[in-house]
């Protein structure tokens, strides 16, 4: 499980059904990104990750 802050709860927690998706970026580039739900509220989390290379 990876922690990601909460924007609802304003805290670090770790992620549930996280999974890994593809976000729009700048200069029509894809970003990487783990997305998921928070444990305590269900609000929907994002981690973004890292360039692949």
């Amino acid at each position: 499980m990876t922690e990601a802050y909460c924007v609802k709860c304003k805290a670090k927690r770790e992620m549930e059904s996280e999974k890994e998706v593809e976000m729009k970026g700048k200069g029509d580039t894809k970003r990487r990104a783990l997305s998921g739900i928070c444990p305590t509220c269900g609000t929907k989390m994002f981690k973004i990750l890292g360039k692949s290379n």
